[in-house]
């Protein structure tokens, strides 16, 4: 034990010490690997990373950006704000198979066609930012991810003549389209997507921008070219392992959920309808649920540096001040001013509706089934105001 343990010790320091002075084997070589979707939100969109073989120095190792740590102080807090701090890691190769093995996703390699100098050039860039001082970053999504960093690398180590050809790319897609490309659409994780992120990804990414899935890495890579050559000189399925379909029971979807909301809503009003009368615990969830999304849609905009979740016209239907209404709505005494008010949460469905159709922001499909829900009760609650109101006088 004593003497494998002294073994693995001698062979990381040979390996930290070549790759520190990028002392590569003419053996050695550089490729991507592009890994499939998983089942957690987090894995929907596939990773990218580089490997480094070189069988003279016994060296299999992978690259990776995009790690981060739970154990981060104020991690959760951190990952809310956008200020949490990810990393680029190196770990050997079996446990990177392994790991996906486990996760039932498929790995694809591209070797390249980088030359001994070329290669030592990444390694030491690569182990660069490996130092302490150099390997926290700050992560973005649309921007600077594990996906986005891996054309940075060549491009910043392989110079003027590694170039992009985007020429394969027939429909350039914008930034909500390509997210939307893994996600059921009746799902929780693009539902919840969709509110939170706002209209800045209804705009259509540049070819380039297209990089920040992994996917468009890997396909990419096939029309790239160094020195005038194509840079991938061989593909390979290392996991061969079929994308995996994960379907949950439907009354686990927010389909079922919002058609119950619906259904709730519409009976509710229709009998307050043939009574004259006003549920004030419908009308308080209503508008608490409302002024709470609001708040949260808020707090992405203004308080977090998240550049994907500006400009959210969702907070248009949920309207921050919806949660101080609330507390009114249960209230025997409502006053004059709240049939203006109500008036105005109409307006702001109809401007939602607006700029969906113009797609100045797209929002969910399954957000038609809300808006009715509130436009329901609103109009309801206006001509209850209006009768109680002209009763009264």
């Amino acid at each position: 034990m004593f003497k494998k343990i002294t073994f693995l010790i001698l062979l990381f320091t040979a390996f930290w010490a070549h790759a520190q002075n990028a002392q590569l084997s003419p053996l050695s070589k550089i490729s991507l690997l592009t890994v499939g979707t998983g089942e957690d939100l987090a894995a929907k969109f596939g990773h990218s990373a580089i490997r480094l073989q070189d069988p003279t120095l016994g060296i299999d190792e992978v690259y990776g950006y995009g790690t981060y740590d739970f154990e981060d102080p104020n991690f959760y807090l951190n990952f809310t704000r956008g200020k949490l701090s990810y990393t680029i890691s190196r770990i050997p190769f079996k446990y990177f198979d392994y790991s996906y093995q486990q996760e039932k996703r498929w790995i694809i390699e591209q070797v390249l066609d980088v030359n001994l100098e070329q290669r030592n050039q990444i390694v030491t860039f690569l182990e660069h930012n490996l130092l302490p001082e150099n390997k926290k970053y700050k992560y973005d999504f649309l921007f600077d991810n594990c996906a986005t960093r891996i054309p940075m690398v060549f491009e910043k180590t392989l110079g003027s003549t590694f170039k992009f050809d985007y020429d394969y790319l027939e429909n350039q897609l914008t930034f909500r389209e390509l997210i939307r490309l893994k996600l059921n659409p009746n799902s929780w994780s693009n539902f919840g997507i969709d509110l939170a992120l706002g209209s800045v990804i209804d705009r259509e990414a540049t070819p380039h921008e297209h990089l920040f899935l992994p996917i468009y890495v890997y396909e990419q890579m096939k029309h790239t070219t160094l020195d005038g050559k194509p840079i991938v000189t061989k593909e390979s399925v290392i996991l061969d392992i079929p994308e995996q379909e994960y379907r949950y029971p439907l009354f686990l979807t927010p389909l079922f959920w919002l058609c119950i909301l619906l259904a709730l809503v519409g009976y509710i009003t229709y009998t307050d309808y043939k009574n004259l009368r006003r549920n004030k615990w419908l009308d308080f969830g209503l508008f608490a649920i409302t002024g709470l999304a609001g708040i949260l849609i808020l707090f992405l905009w203004f308080a977090t540096d998240h550049l994907a979740t500006k400009a959210n016209f969702n907070s248009l239907w949920a309207f921050a001040p919806n949660i101080i209404i609330a507390f009114m709505m249960i209230k025997k005494q409502i006053p004059s001013w709240m049939i203006t008010y109500i008036i105005f949460l109409t307006i702001l469905l109809g401007i939602t509706g607006i700029l969906w159709m113009f797609k100045i922001q797209v929002f969910s499909i399954l957000l038609i089934i809300v808006l009715l829900a509130l436009a329901i009760r609103y109009l309801y609650l206006i001509y209850y105001f209006k009768s109680t109101y002209l009763t009264k006088k």
